[in-house]
């Protein structure tokens, strides 16, 4: 069940050096050289740009412009817009170029909480590519100040 193991080694006296290049062996003046370049995989990889935004995802231009038309409707009591007051919780263009948007209010017993839907229909309705707009007006999760933008905050003095 012992077995030994045994390393063999060999000794070397002298290695054959590799071949020289020769003069004779480059291509004469005015010839080019006959090196095939293998192709470059990465080519059009690199070659090919980024696809910028659809229209309706965040950073399109449709997305964008509902985003703006929100942002130009104001709380009547607060100075400040819904989109920046935190009231705005999703936006979401369908394929079909139509607005879906869940907002909240500041407190569910809002004087504007029957008319600051429909305002919100309406702008966002007259967006130039918006077929139609749906808006659902949600009260989970409740709204706090701290779902406003530092911009509001600065604007209330609360920064």
């Amino acid at each position: 069940m012992n077995e030994e193991r045994k390393i063999e080694i060999e000794e070397v006296g002298e290695v054959p050096a590799p071949p020289k290049a020769r003069v004779d062996d480059a291509p004469a003046s005015g010839e080019a050289p006959s090196f095939e370049r293998k192709r470059d995989y990465l080519e059009g990889f690199l070659a090919r740009q980024p696809a910028g935004p659809t229209a309706e995802a965040p950073g399109g231009d449709l997305y964008e412009g509902v985003i703006a038309a929100l942002k130009d409707i104001y709380d009547p009591e607060i100075p400040v817009n819904i989109y920046d007051l935190g009231l705005i919780y999703d936006v979401e263009i369908t394929p079909e170029h139509h607005a879906r948007i869940k907002m909240t209010l500041t407190t569910p017993h809002c004087p504007v909480a029957e008319s600051m839907p429909g305002e919100v229909e309406l702008r966002v309705g007259a967006v130039p590519g918006i077929g139609d707009a749906e808006v659902e007006l949600v009260w989970d999760p409740p709204w706090d100040p701290q779902k406003m933008t530092d911009e509001a905050r600065l604007e209330l003095g609360m920064l």
